[in-house]
């Protein structure tokens, strides 16, 4: 089939006058471009969220009431918090006390981590996928392009120009998707690093005081 040549070469002409696969690509291009900046944006403010929300862990002065809530820190605190009201056992260590205090917090802390970089995926997949979509685009615009030339028998830069530069056009969406969505893994990635190092050291830390807190009331208790 002979390509449709476009009144000139804009970008609004190029995909009005393209193949039906080359537009189809696009489309696909674009709504994956749109579904990677969602996740960009929803991610970083969730970073945000969750590291002013850590704070609050280092915060927390044990024993103290279960927070309420469903925050990072409420729910890692109160998972600790539940662990030591159980006590620690007779033939247990504070060591081995406060090394299990912290397996539980950290526990909940990774919970909730996994959770909140659910979608990070799709940035993997559109970075190392779209690119080669896009290259798709490119061949089967070529290919048409040539079909045409050699329909109409017609070698003049009209009849070339259209059909290459819309073929092109493709892989350059699919670069336009492909790097955002690479550089904004990579950045989300190492801040939730970031943030989950920041979380478990502050779990530690809660961990000591919990620990120690125990081995007050113990002597308390044995005071009494």
């Amino acid at each position: 089939m002979q390509p449709a040549i476009p009144p000139d070469l804009s970008i609004l002409s190029l995909v009005l006058h393209a193949d039906p696969v080359v537009k189809g690509v696009l489309v696909l291009l674009v709504l994956a471009s749109i579904a990677c900046w969602a996740v960009i944006i929803d991610k970083s403010l969730r970073i945000g969220a969750l590291r002013r929300d850590a704070r609050g862990i280092v915060a927390a002065s044990p024993p103290m009431a279960p927070p309420q809530g469903e925050t990072l820190a409420a729910e890692t605190l109160r998972a600790g918090l539940a662990e030591w009201a159980e006590g620690r056992d007779a033939d247990e260590s504070r060591a081995d006390f406060h090394r299990r205090l912290e397996q539980v917090m950290r526990a909940a802390i990774a919970a909730r981590l996994r959770a909140a970089e659910n979608g990070l995926s799709l940035l993997a997949t559109v970075g190392a996928v779209a690119p080669f979509i896009g290259l798709f685009g490119t061949v089967w615009g070529i290919m048409n392009s040539f079909s045409g030339i050699a329909a109409s028998n017609d070698t003049s830069l009209a009849v070339v120009a259209p059909g290459i530069a819309e073929a092109l056009f493709a892989t350059a969406i699919g670069l336009v998707a492909a790097i955002p969505a690479v550089v904004a893994y990579n950045r989300l990635s190492g801040g939730f690093g970031r943030l989950r190092a920041e979380a478990m050291a502050a779990a530690g830390q809660v961990a000591n005081r919990l620990a120690r807190g125990n081995g007050e009331r113990r002597l308390r208790a044995a005071a009494e």
